[in-house]
């Protein structure tokens, strides 16, 4: 019995000590990006004024599809190149790890793509706890899908954006190669946006960071030494 007890509390009080963490942990995320939306928020409605004609489609959160052939994606790549220039957008490049999706959010949230742990942390940490809004949109296990996406290298899907939007309370803006559509809005589900994040999307290729022309960060990206020691 008195084993048992013991176990029960150190579980209790392991569960206590987790919880804590994530609240300090969504405090400080709450500062830098309450520090970042100072200084980005005109930037921001600048690129938005920019698409503000596009009609936008209807967000569907899905895994990825297959990856097209060298043809297609060569196409596809021209395709959005070519969208990029028309509306004066410029794209951070971001690396091809498996990560690029979270890398470019951490960009756009925290101007430092090496912050992609936190946000797929924090990402799944919203999977996780709201699953309900997303279970129906993926085919397989569930509690599978969370474990998959724990991994870095895992690449990102439009559920994991869905849930980026939910979670940051952002309107994240998608400049693709798609052939139907050149642009998609991916909006926070229960509330309203309080900043945008631009991504542009090779189809099931690749994310990248978008700014406008003559204004994509240059040298070395903002550092925070006491976030990474936070997480």
């Amino acid at each position: 019995m008195t084993e048992n007890f013991v176990n029960a509390s150190t579980s209790s009080s392991s569960s206590l000590n987790s919880s804590s963490h994530d609240t300090d942990d969504d405090h400080v995320i709450a500062t830098i990006l309450a520090e970042e939306e100072c200084s980005s928020s005109t930037d921001r409605g600048k690129l938005g004024k920019r698409l503000s004609h596009l009609d936008s489609i209807p967000h569907t959160p899905r895994v990825n599809g297959e990856i097209p052939d060298v043809n297609d994606a060569t196409l596809d790549h021209e395709r959005l190149s070519g969208r990029l220039a028309t509306y004066g957008l410029t794209e951070l490049q971001i690396e091809g790890d498996g990560n690029c999706q979270f890398r470019a959010l951490a960009d756009q949230l925290f101007r430092n793509p090496d912050y992609h742990k936190h946000v797929r942390k924090v990402v799944v940490k919203q999977l996780k706890h709201s699953r309900k809004s997303y279970e129906g949109y993926v085919p397989m296990k569930y509690r599978s899908y969370l474990k998959q996406m724990k991994k870095l290298g895992e690449w990102g899907d439009h559920i994991t954006l869905q849930a980026a939007a939910d979670r940051f309370a952002a309107k994240i803006c998608l400049v693709t190669s798609f052939r139907d559509t050149c642009y998609i809005e991916i909006l926070p589900k229960d509330r309203s946006p309080s900043r945008e994040l631009w991504l542009s999307y090779w189809s099931e290729v690749h994310y990248n960071s978008l700014y406008g022309t003559g204004d994509v960060p240059t040298g070395e990206p903002k550092k925070k030494h006491w976030l990474f020691k936070r997480f």
